[in-house]
């Protein structure tokens, strides 16, 4: 239950931008805006700030790591499988693929800060902080090859990409924001989960799957049930137990990012699409989200 009222108020911000746009009438002019504010700086602070902030100690986390991209890799696998049996358009797959294994951050710190701690909160940033340039750049990649954009003309003006990068390269050279600097980015990165939310509430149709119902479905199963379970497969094999397990297998269990209808829409895709998967499964994480914890922690 804990968990369940935990997500309601990302639910929330999205239900609301659902209804700004229905009501406010502030036009397409105006959520393009939004949408390149969050995606060219916003979402770039949040991932710099992360990432900087978290202690990063790869070797003590291997097997933790390996579990975590072979979750990942599993929901790829099987957000590829439709493919042999679907006729969808080449960009609308590639940017409904990308929600069989992108997973929402924000979600997954405070899930972790929630039930173990600062304990949970150090480990789940860790893999948050390896798996975001992979997940950006399988994502670009999917999108760019099936795009009028080459793969790396894409991956250099992505600037998720290059908010990872930095944040990475100053967390190894062991940067330490000065207080100002800090509370700056942080600003920025709390900015970055509202606005981020509504503009996917704003993009929200009911029928935006029409004619791909049972693509979307399979994608909501793969993310919300099958990931986790090969977490749980994968944990067992690579020796994990304790927190580190519990961590690995709710990471797996997020529902998709919502920085993904954002790649979507700025590189052409079906951002509709994406969006109704994205409140798909945080809708439905509501439900499996306490589950799995409860199994994790019985």
């Amino acid at each position: 239950m804990n968990t369940a009222l935990l997500l309601l108020p990302d639910f929330a911000l999205i239900l609301l931008g659902a209804a700004i746009r229905r009501w406010m009438h502030l036009g397409d002019h105006f959520w393009n805006g939004v949408e390149k504010l969050v995606y060219f700086i916003l979402f770039p602070a949040l991932l710099i700030n992360a990432i900087v902030r978290t202690r990063l100690d790869l070797a003590a986390a291997l097997p933790l790591l390996a579990t975590a991209f072979a979750a990942l890799a599993a929901g790829m696998a099987l957000g590829l499988l439709p493919k042999l049996f679907t006729k969808l358009p080449a960009l609308t797959y590639a940017s409904m693929f990308q929600c069989a294994y992108r997973f929402n951050s924000y979600i997954a710190l405070a899930v972790a800060g929630m039930l173990f701690g600062a304990p949970g909160i150090a480990t789940m940033g860790l893999i948050v902080g390896a798996a975001v340039p992979v997940v950006n750049l399988v994502s670009v990649w999917m999108l760019a090859r099936h795009g009028e954009s080459g793969l790396w003309r894409e991956v250099a003006r992505n600037p998720l990409i290059w908010g990872t990068a930095a944040g990475f390269v100053l967390n190894l050279a062991g940067f330490v924001p000065p207080a100002p600097l800090q509370a700056f980015l942080q600003r920025l990165a709390d900015a970055s989960i509202a606005l981020g939310l509504i503009t996917v509430g704003a993009a929200l149709r009911l029928d935006g799957t029409t004619g791909m119902r049972g693509f979307a479905g399979w994608l909501v199963g793969v993310k919300l049930l099958a990931v986790p379970a090969a977490a749980l497969a994968a944990g067992a094999l690579f020796g994990l137990s304790g927190l580190n397990y519990q961590v690995a297998v709710l990471f797996a269990a997020l529902p998709t990012a919502s920085s993904a209808y954002i790649l979507a829409m700025r590189m052409g895709g079906d951002g509709r699409s994406v969006a109704w998967l994205i409140s798909a499964t945080t809708l439905g994480s509501m439900l499996t989200l306490p589950l799995w914890a409860a199994w994790l922690l019985r």
